[in-house]
């Protein structure tokens, strides 16, 4: 796993910067009750999106795991963010309107125990917002996505929708709605790619082991246009509400 102590300094540069987490925040905002007061950031990174998360009425408090990462957030925040791991919250039961996970569950196995820990803190009536099916987003059809679709599986992605339903269902949290935004500035060229694929970064869908990526590598680097930014991809963000 990325080591975002260290990438914290640079990460809102090399990902999309304020167009992709203001995408985000506005479609948290959609899924989030007009009567909400309270929302948790959780992997709250460095606070790009949960700045944007604020609207008349709603405090909003962000939580993250990385010290590097909480550190750039506070910058954000003052006040308002917690070095603490998504699965052992700082907060008594029942006790926000609303928590949200942008970007997270794509890569933790333990997607079972953050929805837990989020039921547990959120209030009856409250929503757990999340992206789901992330790696899938990002085949947009493309010559680069061409190349890859024969080796692609979504069997091993931990944020597969039908996966976290099911865990949310476990935990009393029923589906209530979804949208998607784009993730501007996310669009895969032929050369990243080939590189990301060399460095491991598509181990948990790309099937075949390394003699299928040195294969996928060499068609990539045929491909016209290396270093031309393909579309951005479109994410899902869904949401469930505890009941009782």
């Amino acid at each position: 796993m990325l080591d975002y102590d260290a990438e914290a300094d640079r990460y809102d540069e090399t990902r999309g910067g304020v167009p992709r987490a203001a995408a985000a925040a506005e479609a948290v905002l959609r899924l989030i009750p007009p009567g909400a007061r309270t929302l948790v950031d959780l992997a709250c990174g460095t606070g790009l999106i949960t700045e944007r998360l604020t609207r008349d009425g709603l405090r909003v408090y962000g939580a993250d795991a990385s010290y590097g990462m909480a550190r750039k957030a506070v910058e954000r925040v003052p006040g308002k963010v917690a070095l603490a791991d998504a699965r052992r919250l700082p907060l008594p039961d029942a006790a926000v309107d609303a928590v949200s996970a942008v970007w997270l569950f794509h890569l933790v196995p333990f997607v079972d125990e953050i929805v837990a820990e989020a039921a547990r803190v959120l209030r009856p009536g409250g929503v757990l917002i999340a992206t789901v099916d992330k790696d899938a987003a990002h085949d947009v059809g493309s010559d680069i996505d061409r190349v890859l679709a024969p080796h692609r599986s979504s069997a091993g992605a931990f944020d597969r929708r039908d996966r976290v339903t099911a865990y949310a269902a476990v935990h009393g949290l029923e589906p209530a709605d979804s949208t998607r935004f784009t993730g501007h500035g996310q669009g895969g060229t032929p050369r990243r790619t080939a590189e990301k694929l060399r460095s491991g970064y598509f181990a948990s869908w790309i099937r075949g082991g390394p003699r299928a990526i040195d294969t996928l590598a060499a068609e990539l680097a045929a491909l016209p246009d290396q270093d031309r930014r393909r579309d951005d991809p479109r994410y899902r963000l869904v949401s469930y509400v505890r009941r009782d």
